[in-house]
């Protein structure tokens, strides 16, 4: 283990959902890989809580097994689970009764007394979003929770399922706790090669100059999945690809890409810039919604040589469900920098290919001082950030092919993280464990944030559930998504970007 870094702050880390999927498959292992990289606290303990019957070694043998098919890090690591794992308790309870919360009290002054140091205390509610305003109204009350500068709460996705939902639960929260106590997490904002948009943006003079409206034709964005709804037909039935993905995810991607510069990287300055950009998306009209958005659903059909079911055949999915799993949407900013540059997103699953990547489409250069050959071959220059599932960075330009004639092509300046770096890149969950050990809420939601993101896609979600979708299913697996997302981009005279075929290879 390395500790050539400052270690955050004696932290206890209590866990709602400790025996649930979500710590078994991604937490234990993200705190498992700050333990072994050195960046735990020198004091800290974690108590999961859950309803199943286990005892400590029998919870701890369930984590380890988690942490052996999920992690980075495979390879048996026995040695130091072994001292990680005598930081890791069990606590059975029913989070619905109120007086099962003064055990949580006990705990922290236990832990106080041994510590020698009143630590953090963080609560995360890694539970179904029903049950997330219970926790809280249970918690808030505890005297643990009036130190607003040592106590946090975390908040899983999804926040809220409407706007007035979203409102309702912020107002929860702010009664209970300060707004610098809640750290909304969205793990996509933990990726590495997102955080590496601001570097690349405002670190670099090559590219700031000209990332506005004077130079980019347009922008987009794509977050394809290939698989289906994985046996999680319950809870899609009640979100749907605009509420899973566009609301939080690709929303806050964007924010990043079009945010002016910060005065400094303080967690409130970042997340003010952020609100500036949602502020200034257009709001669509609910009788314009046919023309920016298209939801599509998957059917029944072949992927990889494997027969797939239809979204409608999913386990826990109504047989004649309007849920969407495929969303394409353009949004306009209107300020300054971005006027008339168009923004395409989409967002689907059962795609062709598995791929989050943001394209920035730069204004054609002129060609007039080339012969017409070269013409057939010219491209305008393009920047591609893909975030998963490669991380890299390519530039397209133009470049002369050898030979006795003027004849271009374009190619690629790659710059890739696997093949730059040696060390393996953290896990979004462990960027944003550390960072809420820490107490910096840099990469978390803000209240107005998640508020601004639901009012934006409100008259979609309104317009759609108006006027129920007649051609669903409407696109096959294994497609790029129904040929009404082809039209969208196309009535501007543009196509989709896929990734380059080496990704493909």
């Amino acid at each position: 283990m390395s500790s050539n870094h400052k270690r955050p702050p004696a932290s206890l880390i209590f866990i709602f959902g400790g025996s649930g999927d979500l710590n078994h498959r991604k937490l234990s292992p993200a705190l498992f890989n700050l333990f072994i990289d050195g960046w735990m606290p020198e004091k800290f303990d974690i108590v999961g809580i859950g309803r199943r019957p286990y005892d400590n070694d029998s919870y701890r043998t369930h984590l380890f097994n988690g942490i052996r098919q999920f992690s980075r890090r495979k390879e048996e690591q026995s040695e130091l689970w072994k001292d990680f794992s005598q930081k890791v308790t069990y606590l059975q309870m029913d989070a619905e009764k109120d007086e099962e919360y003064q055990k949580l009290a006990e705990i922290v002054k236990e832990k106080e007394t041994a510590y020698g140091e009143h630590p953090n205390v963080i609560f995360y509610l890694a539970v179904a979003p029903q049950l997330v305003p219970g926790i809280v109204s249970k918690l808030g009350p505890l005297n643990i929770c009036a130190d607003t500068k040592c106590t946090r709460v975390v908040v899983e996705k999804p926040f809220g399922h409407d706007l007035d939902s979203a409102l309702e639960l912020n107002k929860l929260l702010a009664s209970m706790f300060d707004e610098k106590q809640i750290y909304r997490i969205d793990h996509y904002l933990g990726k590495e090669t997102v955080q590496n948009i601001l570097a690349l943006r405002f670190a670099n003079a090559l590219f700031e100059p000209i990332w506005n409206r004077n130079y980019i034709d347009h922008i987009q964005i794509t977050a394809a999945e290939t698989v289906g709804v994985e046996g999680r037909g319950d809870f899609y039935e009640s979100s749907g690809a605009l509420r899973d993905m566009v609301q939080n995810h690709i929303l806050q991607v964007l924010c990043m890409v079009a945010m002016e510069a910060p005065v400094n990287f303080d967690a409130d300055e970042i997340r003010n810039k952020k609100v500036d950009v949602l502020h200034a998306i257009r709001k669509i009209a609910k009788d314009e919604v046919h023309r920016n958005a298209v939801r599509g659903q998957y059917g029944p059909g072949w992927m990889k040589g494997q027969q797939v079911p239809g979204y409608r055949q999913e386990k826990n999915v109504a047989r004649e469900s309007g849920t969407d799993t495929f969303v394409a949407v353009k949004f306009h900013i209107d300020n300054w920098r971005w006027q008339d540059v168009p923004f395409y997103v989409r967002t689907g699953k059962r795609m062709n290919d598995k791929e989050t990547i943001i394209t920035i489409q730069f204004k054609a250069a002129p060609n007039y001082a080339f012969p017409p050959e070269a013409a057939d071959t010219w491209r305008p220059n393009r920047l591609t950030i893909s975030i998963a599932p490669e991380m890299d960075i390519r530039l397209r330009f133009q470049a002369k092919r050898p030979g006795q004639g003027v004849s271009l092509s374009p190619v690629d300046m790659i710059f890739s993280y696997k093949d730059a770096y040696t060390e393996q890149e953290p896990e979004a969950y462990e960027t944003l464990l550390l960072d809420v050990m820490e107490g910096d809420a840099t990469l978390f939601m803000r209240e107005d944030q998640v508020a601004a993101a639901w009012r934006l896609i409100m008259p979609i979600l309104e317009s759609w559930q108006d006027r129920a979708p007649v051609d669903f299913p409407n696109y096959s697996p294994g497609s790029w998504g129904p040929e009404d997302a082809e039209a969208l981009i196309a009535r501007d005279g543009r196509n989709w970007v896929t990734l380059p075929a080496p990704h493909q290879e």
